[in-house]
């Protein structure tokens, strides 16, 4: 999972500011998550590991929707592109479907409520893991359509 997060900061670095950040923070997720292991027990070094995924995941997620997401769709419709969108359209269900299970984690987790059911927490984060590789291919395929194919017919019409 790392791999591929480093894989799209490479392509994708430095071409806007908000994506980059946004790449940044899902480096520091992914971090996070491998950072927690397997947890057999939840101890208080774990739980305060747990929380700071939670809130890093919950900030990942968040950014995804309210900024990032938007950005790209709004610069699909700036540049007429309807296969772009059309595949927004196709893939914002799936991501919208990990983020309610992210967000449900992330309850779990809740800083009210007792989670040291360290085994129904590791398989909940094992499923997590799965649904965040996922969603980082979707992801990273709406900014290689919705971001990278418009900066490329930016530079014609510049040129």
């Amino acid at each position: 999972m790392l791999e591929s997060c480093q894989n799209a900061q490479e392509r994708w670095g430095g071409v806007h500011l908000l994506i980059d950040r946004w790449l940044q923070e899902r480096h520091e997720l992914v971090e996070a998550f491998h950072s927690l292991d397997a947890m057999p027990e939840i101890d208080a070094g774990k739980r305060k590991e747990l929380l700071k995924f939670c809130a890093i995941l919950v900030d990942y997620v968040s950014a995804g929707h309210f900024e990032v997401y938007e950005q790209l769709t709004n610069e699909a419709k700036a540049f007429g592109d309807d296969r772009g969108l059309k595949l927004a359209e196709q893939i914002y269900p799936r991501i919208d479907v990990i983020t309610e299970k992210a967000l449900a984690f992330n309850d779990l987790c809740d800083h009210k409520s007792d989670c040291s059911n360290g085994e129904k927490v590791a398989a909940a984060l094992k499923e997590l893991g799965v649904l965040l590789h996922e969603r980082f291919e979707l992801e990273d395929c709406l900014i290689e359509v919705l971001h990278t194919a418009h900066k490329e017919e930016g530079a014609v019409e510049n040129a």
